[in-house]
């Protein structure tokens, strides 16, 4: 695990918004250790694509810095494109939105992360089946050691990404609004509306026929409204 600063390299160095930038590496493992959402953005033929996607995060992993793996169909077009190329992952999550006393000092409360890195498709079997577990427990920890194991059709139709963590930068925002001491003296409201990703409980399938296994309700209980 490298212990390297963020934003390494030109294309990753922060310019604007610079109060809200993240120099602490630390801080961006703990952010993708808890987001749940990637977005991949790549060149396809003449246009680019960003489409969202399961991931999961080996610190450990055999690229610099850690290795960003996302998954997909072989037949995906866009994941065939990523291969070799270089990709955009993105990870941002809202966590409230700043109402201010005029419309140009709107704002929310956020981390984001942006990865650049080239894409490396994983075709080590030992470490593709590491990396789909990894996805699956970046959903559900401890799932994966509870599932069979996967078939030989439905690896041949999984294909691994794997994006070097090297390459980031991450910004973040927090606190109330910023105003101008004329907006705030005219007696408007401002004020933050807080947001939280919240689980009204495990609800079981029509066909399950087994009661909620332990990791599954450790998950939503992670999730549970205060």
């Amino acid at each position: 695990m490298t212990t390297a600063p963020l934003s390494p390299t030109a294309r990753t160095t922060v310019t604007r918004g610079r109060n809200r930038m993240v120099e602490d590496r630390a801080e961006l493992h703990r952010f993708l250790d808890e987001a749940l959402v990637a977005h991949v953005g790549v060149v396809v033929g003449d246009h680019p694509i960003v489409l969202p996607t399961a991931f999961a995060v080996d610190l450990d992993g055999p690229d610099e810095g850690g290795s960003l793996y996302v998954h997909g169909s072989v037949a995906a077009g866009w994941l065939r494109q990523a291969v070799g190329a270089t990709v955009c992952v993105t990870v941002t999550e809202v966590d409230g939105l700043v109402a201010a006393r005029s419309a140009f000092n709107h704002s929310m409360n956020y981390r984001s992360a942006v990865v650049l890195g080239r894409a490396r498709l994983v075709e080590d079997p030992a470490e593709r089946e590491h990396a789909l577990d990894l996805v699956v427990d970046h959903m559900v920890p401890g799932r994966s050691a509870t599932l069979r194991p996967s078939t030989r059709k439905e690896l041949a139709a999984t294909a691994v990404l794997a994006v070097p963590l090297r390459e980031a930068s991450m910004k973040a925002r927090a606190g109330g609004p910023v105003d101008e001491p004329e907006d705030v003296a005219a007696g408007v409201w401002g004020g933050v509306v807080p947001l939280r990703l919240t689980s009204s409980g495990p609800v079981a399938g029509e066909d399950s026929h087994d009661r909620v296994p332990h990791d599954v309700a450790r998950r939503a209980a992670s999730y549970a409204a205060e």
